[in-house]
């Protein structure tokens, strides 16, 4: 399932989220800490935020490492830079 970009940042958990992962890759659990949701809600967040392509993950060991893929961000980059055109 693929969820739209737009989508996917319209919620301010999100969004959150994204502002965290940005400054570095961080685990699920890191990411709770900072939010007033449960982890499991945080987990759900991730895959809305996976399912659209804008962070990725990697096992290290048993921990699950989420990182944001910039690459993920050119579909928003390219329809706001319409506007400065």
């Amino acid at each position: 399932m693929t969820v739209d970009v737009f989508q996917a940042i319209a919620d301010p958990n999100r969004r959150h989220i994204l502002e965290e992962l940005r400054r570095r890759p961080r685990t699920v659990n890191e990411l709770a800490e900072g939010l007033p949701i449960s982890r499991p809600a945080v987990s759900q967040h991730l895959k809305a935020l996976l399912d659209s392509g804008l962070v990725t993950v990697t096992s290290q060991g048993t921990s699950r490492i989420y990182t944001v893929r910039l690459d993920g961000f050119m579909h928003i980059n390219l329809w706001v830079d319409q506007f400065w055109s």
